[in-house]
């Protein structure tokens, strides 16, 4: 775990997506569609000083990942998104 590191996860009792840190309780925020969780994950993150974004996908497992600037990326990705 980095030490800014958020998770945008399906929430299975209230529908939508949450935007969760590691070994919390509670959401940070909670949205309908998963592109609104991402952008608001980015936001918490960068505005934390950078980290790492974790996307699940609707069977929870982890099927993407983001480093949110200042971070530091091991594998950058060579494609301009």
């Amino acid at each position: 775990m980095t030490e800014n590191e958020r998770h945008v996860a399906p929430n299975n009792e209230r529908g939508g997506w949450d935007v969760v840190a590691p070994g919390s309780s509670r959401a940070s925020s909670h949205h309908e569609t998963q592109a609104d969780a991402i952008a608001r994950g980015r936001e918490i993150v960068g505005n934390a000083g950078g980290g790492e974004l974790r996307i699940h996908g609707r069977d929870g497992h982890i099927r993407d990942s983001d480093t949110i600037a200042p971070g530091n990326d091991p594998n950058p990705p060579h494609d301009r998104r």
